[in-house]
């Protein structure tokens, strides 16, 4: 297929058009890391688990990117996201399909990784960004802060409040792609405020029959409720249809596939019908100030995210001719580079999430000690009620193949839907932060969760019931050396739901107890007064090691929780402006991710699958001096070898990705106008991005070729 640059409407559109971009903001508005010199450099981070403190002051690893940096790197996925922050790694991210990411090693549990305004929302949805002012990487945040939850962090989402602006965005790719975006709002009166985003993309897709659509419509409303009280809303609903893109596997087990054509879809037919994903998020918040030391904050979200899979995918090698003897394990593609296609459909696959959280903050003092206090209580409800699904063999295909054999669809339909998850949570939380003298902070709380959970099975049958309480401690530590340096210890507990068993294994389906996870952390922040910020973190964090065990079951695996997983890392990150025209945004980690004493060696000692060793993600962005509004940017993502199978006899190649982009701004009739030119990969090199796993199998995704895009935003 010809994939050199083409002329569509959308593009002459632009030449004509010539629009822009305000960075109007309100008062309201959280300021983000990509800070202009002379500016505060330190932005709140409102849903970390140790109050609602400045970056300098929280003791963790937070890092923000805001509305200016995701505008000009173009980013729309949450896997682009994962790019910019060196801690970040796709977890199982197809095309076409909900992404999910990693931080510090740990895949993020879509019921309680995500969040929107920091309250929870189902991850399994395409996540949008046409709504969101800044994305906060919360690094480390455990029990404190969600309760039962994956410990590697939260990303959370902060909604734009209203302001007066009026945008229009198009944009276009070097594969024809089409997108429309408008950002609008205004203060109705002084007391009453709209902000309205709108979003319509047709994606040309640099993978065959791969092109999506999708619609996005939010709305957010601040009401300022007499003297003393505020109600903020927000609303977004989107819908999506695109053909899921399935991964790749090892050949035999153990041989990275080769000359790999990336336009190409695996097992692609064309009675294939595209991934339907309709989603629908709600959060409401009420503030009221009691007096000037004290506020009541109650809030609460709701999440729906229904999901009509659909997928001719490519999986294994159970029925090929060179797996049939069982010499190869069956859950791989096949050493010749033959794989089984499977009709696959899930329909009406729902997930909701809805929680209630209500907290009373203050400040007090006893004796020469200032206290800030925070306590309060949250209910946090999931549910998944998914149809019976299709799943059922059609036929096998080569990876060499120039065009897929076509197979008749599965007969089947179908079965009717049933609840298979229902889980609650109720938490009583609070947290202290006590100031000694000007220097000195100490910070100490906790969570009380009950967990009550039940699982059933395909026809709605009750297969488990878990009711567990836990208490989860949370501590910090923090020193101001100087006016401008703190330095932190930090401890946190975490508890986190047993992952479910592979359906290959003796025990398939079946849920393993939840893991308590444990993480230390030592970190160092510098905030410049010109915007700079630096810091360096240190981290340990552990809990139970989960994995398939060799045995003389039939199966020949057990899913066993044995041993400890240890994840031990040290971050580096450098964020804002250097210099008055040159801003940089740069990170990296350095990531240790090993069983120990699991009682088998192919794991003991190993590093974990798809945990590279060294990330860095570096972005830079210049203002040249002899043309006004004209700047230039800069990137590399560099990614060290990634194990592919448990042993590490296997790995992906370490990979180094340049980007580059260049922005300009003007003013056209009194209007501000923004054009930006980015170039993904651009010396188009080939590597493996994703080496994750997904209910107990490993796939391996390849990193986008080179992407040129192109928008420009007028504003009004």
């Amino acid at each position: 297929m010809n994939r050199c640059y083409r002329l569509t409407l959308l593009t002459a559109a632009l030449c004509a058009a010539l629009p822009l971009h305000a960075a109007e903001r309100s008062p309201t508005d959280l300021a983000g890391v990509r800070v202009q010199a002379n500016k505060p450099a330190a932005p709140p981070a409102p849903s970390s688990s140790f109050g609602n403190a400045d970056w300098k002051n929280t003791p963790a690893s937070v890092n923000v990117l805001d509305r200016a940096l995701l505008d000009q790197l173009q980013v729309r996925t949450l896997s682009e996201v994962a790019r910019h922050d060196a801690s970040l790694g796709d977890s199982y991210a197809p095309v076409g399909y909900y992404q999910n990411i990693a931080i510090r090693g740990f895949t993020l549990d879509p019921a309680t990784g995500y969040r929107f305004n920091g309250l929870s929302i189902a991850g399994e949805q395409r996540l949008a960004l046409e709504n969101v002012q800044q994305v906060e990487i919360l690094k480390g945040e455990a029990g404190l802060a969600a309760g039962v939850m994956a410990p590697g962090g939260i990303i959370n989402y902060v909604g734009k409040r209203p302001a007066e602006v009026r945008n229009v965005t198009l944009a276009t790719d070097q594969e024809g792609s089409r997108y429309v975006a408008a950002d609008v709002g205004t203060w109705i009166t002084p007391r009453f405020g709209v902000r309205v985003n709108a979003a319509w993309d047709d994606t040309a897709s640099y993978i065959d029959h791969a092109d999506g659509r999708r619609n996005f419509y939010s709305v957010a409303a601040d009401w300022l409720i007499g003297e003393r009280g505020k109600l903020e809303l927000d609303a977004n609903y989107q819908t999506s249809a695109q053909r899921s893109a399935s991964g790749y596997q090892l050949l035999g087990g153990s041989v990275l596939p080769r000359g790999v054509d990336r336009s190409r879809m695996l097992g692609h037919q064309p009675w294939q019908q595209p991934v339907g994903i309709d989603s629908t998020n709600i959060t409401a918040l009420h503030t009221f100030d009691f007096t000037p030391d004290w506020q009541s904050r109650v809030a609460v979200g709701h999440s729906r995210s229904v999901i009509d899979d659909n997928v001719a995918f490519a999986y294994g090698c159970y029925y090929a001719a060179g797996c049939a003897d069982g010499s190869v394990p069956g859950n791989y593609f096949a050493p010749n580079g033959d794989y089984d296609i499977y009709d696959y459909r899930s329909p009406d696959d729902t997930r909701v999430n809805d929680e209630a959280r209500g907290e009373l903050r203050g400040r007090f003092a006893t004796g020469s000690v200032r206290h800030e206090l925070s306590f309060g209580l949250s209910a946090f409800h999931r549910t998944v009620d998914k149809r019976q699904n299709v799943n059922e063999y059609v036929g096998t295909a080569n990876i060499a193949d120039a065009q897929v054999p076509v197979f008749d669809p599965s007969p089947l339909q179908p079965g009717p839907s049933a609840r298979r998850l229902d889980s609650r949570q109720r938490a009583v939380f609070a947290l202290d932060r006590m100031h000694f003298g000007d220097n000195w902070q100490w910070l100490a709380g906790g969570r009380y969760v009950r967990l009550d959970e039940r699982a059933y099975d395909k026809r709605g049958t009750p297969e488990r019931h878990s009711r567990m309480s836990q208490f989860l401690p949370q501590t910090a530590l923090i020193w101001q050396a100087s006016e401008r340096v703190n330095v932190y210890a930090s401890y946190v507990e975490g508890l986190s739901l047993g992952q479910e068993a592979p359906f290959w294994t003796s025990n398939g389906s079946t849920f393993l107890p939840a893991m308590q996870s444990r993480q230390r952390e030592v970190g160092i922040k510098y905030a410049a007064a010109d915007g700079l910020m630096l810091g360096a973190a240190v981290f340990r964090i552990s809990q139970p090691f989960q994995y398939a065990k060799p045995d003389d079951s039939d199966a020949g695996f057990t899913f066993v929780q044995e041993g400890t997983q240890a994840h031990t890392g040290l971050e580096l990150t450098a964020n804002g402006q250097v210099t008055e025209r040159l801003t940089v945004n740069a990170s990296a980690s350095l990531l240790q991710a090993r069983a120990r004493d699991a009682g088998t060696a192919y794991y003991d000692g190993q590093q974990l699958v798809n945990v590279p060793k060294v990330r860095t993600a570096v972005h830079v962005d210049y203002a040249l001096p002899f043309v006004e509004g004209l700047a230039v940017s800069g990137g590399w993502r560099y990614a060290s070898s990634n194990a592919a199978t448990v042993d590490g006899s296997v790995k992906a190649p370490s990979y180094s990705v340049f980007d580059a982009g260049v922005r300009f701004q003007h003013q056209l009739r009194e209007h501000p106008v923004t054009w930006s030119l980015s170039v993904d990969n651009l010396f188009d090199r080939f590597y493996w991005r994703d080496t994750g796993s997904t209910a107990g199998d490993y796939y391996l995704f390849p990193g986008a070729p080179r992407q040129a895009r192109l928008s420009v935003t007028f504003g009004l």
